[in-house]
């Protein structure tokens, strides 16, 4: 049993706005009924404010996704459309007292569908938009794009696989994607972080290293009695000292280039010059 609070509750039992606006101005359509949540949210728009006089919504899902996709068309309403894209899935499920990890992927099903309606009513014609609709297929089971899964990830800060189906449902179904959402993980924060090292703090960086040495190289190490630190940070220069059985083992220069620069060119940047005092 999910612990919903009595928001979502309040929101499951008597949802406001259900139904759908006769010639709508907008129309957002995201999501399919054969893999398991669909949200179609229709608007009423004056074109003069560019403001939403209404909202209304037909969902086939969860008391999550139903309660989310109330709750949003009430914070919509009378908000021109600039105001609207900007409510992200944390506000929608915040506006419903919050929302279980398991079940954030609805508040994001509630995001998307504003924002396909606003992409819809910018475009000019009210019909059925789909998001990432052209791009590659990971998920089968819940027709999940790479696009969409890298989209929670950069978003949401997603580390684990568990973490991306909670979000996209991706990985929740036969599990036969999960090992190319593990990929996709690995790759993107690859990715990232060589990227972005180079224009991080002091404290940052020392912070990255310090991870991949509590994390990848000290546990090894104490394997035979010994562990590193680092010492100092000086650009793309780490300095670092052996401690333990390592500080005297005749091998520590071997461990050095073999353990220690591995790591942590691998982890961090291919461009780091490691060094030991």
């Amino acid at each position: 049993m999910w612990n919903y609070t009595e928001k979502v509750y309040e929101h499951f039992k008597n949802p406001r706005n259900v139904g759908e606006i006769e010639n709508p101005d907008a129309v957002g359509e995201v999501g399919s009924i054969i893999c398991g949540d669909a949200l179609k949210l229709t608007l009423r728009i004056d074109k003069a404010e560019d403001k939403i006089t209404d909202a209304k919504f037909k969902t086939f899902g969860c008391a999550s996704a139903i309660a989310s996709s109330s709750a949003l068309t009430e914070m919509i309403k009378g908000k021109t459309l600039a105001e609207a894209s900007k409510i992200t899935n944390h506000e929608i499920a915040e506006y419903l007292g919050g929302l279980p990890s398991e079940k954030m992927h609805c508040s994001v099903m509630g995001m998307e569908a504003l924002e396909a309606a606003i992409k819809n009513y910018r475009g000019g014609k009210a019909e059925k938009v789909i998001l990432d609709s052209g791009a590659r297929l990971v998920c089968k089971c819940f027709s999940v794009t790479e696009g969409k899964i890298l989209r929670a990830i950069k978003e949401e800060n997603l580390r684990t696989v568990e973490e991306v189906t909670n979000f996209t449902k991706a990985g929740g179904g036969c599990r036969q994607c999960v090992g190319e959402i593990e990929k996709i993980l690995k790759d993107y924060w690859a990715r990232a972080e060589h990227k972005t090292f180079a224009k991080m703090t002091v404290v940052e960086k020392v912070k990255m290293v310090e991870k991949v040495l509590a994390e990848d190289v000290n546990p090894k190490l104490k394997l035979d009695g010994g562990w590193i630190e680092l010492v100092d940070l000086d650009g793309d220069k780490v300095k670092v000292r052996f401690l333990g059985m390592c500080s005297s083992c005749p091998s520590s220069s071997a461990t050095l280039k073999n353990i220690v620069e591995k790591e942590l060119k691998e982890k961090i940047d291919q461009a780091l010059i490691i060094e030991a005092q």
